[in-house]
């Protein structure tokens, strides 16, 4: 992705942080290959726990225990759906639905659909991570992230994965 771009988004994420944004009751899951990463950078293995999935754990104020003083602690090398930001996904048998989150929870929406390259290059971007996620979690852990529920989100997209 263009670095100009990925100082628009970084910038736009920045000003949704202020109050907190897409990390707060967060719990995005997360592979054992992140797992490693995360661990490998200095994150405590505290941070992740298993309920159903592996995931990072919430601080008692509700926020995700990476974010500190505003911001992701981690932010580049923060997980899949992390990345993937407004973009959010399901499965339906073997057609992975990609669904952007509204406006009204997430302010980085609009600028994406004022500036098309934005929205095009953090789609491409997120698919990509999202696919390393639906293959990398075992499938007992994938049906259990699938249960949880996104209200306030737009299908924008239908990718059918090899079978």
């Amino acid at each position: 992705m263009d670095e100009n771009l990925c100082e628009a988004l970084s910038q736009a994420c920045n000003e949704c942080h202020l109050v907190g944004g897409c990390c707060f009751d967060a719990r995005p899951p997360l592979s054992q290959e992140r797992i490693d990463i995360l661990l490998k950078n200095g994150v405590s293995a505290d941070a992740v726990e298993f309920a159903g999935y592996k995931r990072l754990r919430l601080k008692p104020d509700g926020f995700c225990v990476l974010f500190q003083d505003g911001k992701c602690s981690i932010h580049s090398i923060k997980p899949e759906t992390c990345v993937a930001g407004p973009f959010t996904f399901d499965m339906k048998g073997n057609i992975l639905q990609i669904f952007i989150k509204r406006e009204s929870i997430c302010p980085m929406v609009r600028f994406l659909k004022a500036n098309r390259k934005a929205f095009d290059g953090l789609f491409e971007a997120s698919v990509e991570r999202i696919m390393e996620l639906v293959d990398k979690v075992p499938p007992e852990e994938m049906a259990e992230i699938l249960k949880i529920d996104e209200p306030e989100t737009d299908l924008v997209a239908e990718i059918k994965l090899k079978d």
